[in-house]
């Protein structure tokens, strides 16, 4: 059952031939293949679930890859979960404190996408604080965790990234939760959360433009080289100029954004 009309993530079942030529609603808003989520378990509080659910739902969807707005469907999405609107409308509204959702009046519940400059916003915060992680675990990590980085990376050293671009860019965002993750810092991981949506969401749709995952591939070896050998300070620079390099290609191709 549809929970949201927008692109499908890992939760998602394949979409049919007639979901994806599925027209505009009369909201203008686009209408395009449905998440499914399984009903949630009745053992804990309806709200914090259906919240943890649609937060799931909506990192996972590629918000940006079309020019409209992603609308929400409450009544779909209380069939979806298998509860009430209640609590649908409960954790709808915490969403929309985070600001991951705004409503419009007469038109329902969207999905906020962010501007060009928000988002170049978003990745330079994303570059200052990935950067300082970096650095923390050349002193952290351990060597075994560090070796996983080189192994996200084993099935693209025969071929190249654009063969398999659905696949690198999975291991791409996987990469860069990583170094957060061996930082060893609870507080940077918490920080980083919001961000993460929509600095994904553009991660996965530019990473198959203009040649970026071959390149890409190219910086993360040198940054896993850098970690190999504690080498604290280039570590942090590579991992740093990486993303602001992300940022100028948004500058400069994603006017859609505006």
């Amino acid at each position: 059952m549809s929970v949201l009309q927008g692109y499908p993530g890992k939760v998602a079942t394949e979409p049919s031939e007639k979901q994806r030529a599925k027209p505009a609603d009369g909201n203008g808003a686009t209408s395009v293949p449905p998440l499914v989520l399984q009903p949630i378990n009745t053992n804990v509080s309806f709200r914090d679930q259906a919240y943890a659910a649609l937060k799931q739902a909506i990192v996972e969807a590629d918000i940006y890859a079309h020019d409209k707005e992603l609308r929400l469907d409450e009544r779909q999405l209380s069939q979806s979960l298998g509860v009430s609107r209640t609590p649908i409308r409960e954790a709808m509204t915490l969403l929309e404190q985070e600001g991951f959702l705004r409503t419009i009046p007469r038109r329902g519940i969207f999905i906020v996408r962010k501007t060009k400059k928000q988002i170049i916003e978003m990745i330079e915060m994303w570059a200052a604080i990935e950067s300082m992680a970096a650095r923390l675990a050349t002193l952290n990590a351990s060597d075994e965790e560090i070796a996983g980085l080189r192994r996200m990376f084993g099935e693209f050293r025969n071929s190249t990234p654009a063969e398999h671009i659905d696949e690198y860019s999975d291991a791409n965002i996987a990469f860069h939760q990583a170094i957060i993750a061996l930082s060893g810092s609870h507080l940077m991981g918490k920080t980083i959360e919001n961000l993460f949506i929509h600095v994904r969401a553009i991660r996965r749709l530019t990473i198959s433009q203009s040649d970026r995952a071959s390149r890409s591939i190219v910086d993360h070896m040198r940054i896993i080289e850098a970690l190999e050998r504690r080498d604290t300070e280039l570590a942090e620079r590579l991992v740093r100029q990486h993303s602001l390099d992300l940022a100028a290609y948004v500058e400069r191709h994603c006017d859609f954004l505006e």
